[in-house]
């Protein structure tokens, strides 16, 4: 793998640093990495090596600040920070050290209003696992839902045909699958899914009037049953589910879709398929759409559709 590796880490936006800390440490089971000057909590995975995946900001609405991800060097971080100019946005570059860990981060804002970032540093602190002849799994990995790493998020803006030139001809990624709009609108492209690995997706983007919008940060989980597991400790915890456990028939992965204590979206996500750049794109028409968000049922829930933060 060369150039834009996976996405590295997000800040959300939520209403009570701790009560949201709590959630995502005693019920999601992630690991708590530090706490920086500005009050920042930050949290990984537990199978994550690097030092955080998750950054919590309080602020008085949910959303999403950034989403950042790694790429393979500093010589690779200066170059797309050249071909992002080139291909007509303004970047900044943010200092080493803004993020507790984090090295230097190049942030340019994306046609449909995100912050996007990259960089090629952040301090690994590991898995508790040790690198020689290591067991397969850490305590860690049975504390909460214990996903295993950040999988990939979907945000909601406007002009996602020009998110997809960027990430295609300037960042590397390939196009897995795709959603079309209805016929009488002309069809045009409404949902991306985009991956610079061998995932079904890394990051997608949905057409939406609003820019800057987040639909759902997506945790990785190992097998189908640990979805369900998930499940059962969002039962336990009256964590308020939107979607699942059910099947997408877009990328095919078995999922449940919830809320944080913020209001936030959050995915538990197993399976997938693993295409390569040599793939074709899979199209979803609109009408076969409802299939493709809920495949047993077929059916367009209506807050999957218009509930963003």
């Amino acid at each position: 793998m060369t150039g834009v590796l996976r996405p590295g880490h997000a800040q959300l936006r939520v209403l009570n640093i701790d009560e949201a800390a709590r959630f995502y440490r005693d019920v999601m089971g992630l690991v708590e990495t530090g706490r920086d000057a500005q009050g920042r909590v930050y949290l990984k995975c537990w199978d994550e090596h690097d030092h955080n995946s998750l950054i919590l900001r309080e602020a008085d609405h949910a959303g999403i600040d950034f989403i950042g991800f790694k790429v393979l060097n500093e010589a690779t971080l200066d170059q797309l920070e050249r071909d992002v100019r080139a291909f007509g946005l303004e970047t900044e570059r943010l200092p080493a050290g803004e993020l507790l860990e984090t090295g230097e981060r190049v942030r340019f804002r994306l046609p449909t209003g995100h912050l996007f970032e990259i960089y090629a540093q952040k301090a690994q602190v590991g898995n508790g696992l040790p690198n020689v002849n290591p067991p397969p799994w850490a305590p860690d990995a049975d504390r909460g839902m214990a996903p295993t790493r950040l999988d990939h998020c979907l945000l909601y803006g406007p002009n996602v045909t020009a998110n997809k030139k960027l990430f295609v001809d300037v960042l590397g990624f390939h196009l897995v699958e795709r959603i079309l709009g209805p016929a009488e609108a002309g069809e045009p492209e409404i949902g991306l899914f985009l991956s610079c690995s061998h995932k079904t997706h890394d990051i997608a983007f949905v057409e939406y009037p609003e820019p800057g919008k987040l639909h759902h940060l997506s945790f990785r989980m190992p097998t189908w049953e640990r979805v369900l597991r998930a499940g059962d400790i969002m039962g336990m915890n009256k964590v308020p589910i939107d979607i699942g456990p059910t099947r997408h028939g877009v990328t095919r992965g078995e999922t449940i879709y919830a809320w944080d204590p913020s209001g936030n979206r959050f995915e538990t996500f197993a399976g997938g398929y693993e295409p390569y750049p040599d793939s074709r794109t899979i199209t979803w028409t609109f009408d076969g759409f409802p299939h493709g968000l809920d495949f047993p049922q077929g059916k367009l829930h209506e807050s999957f559709l218009t509930v963003v933060t």
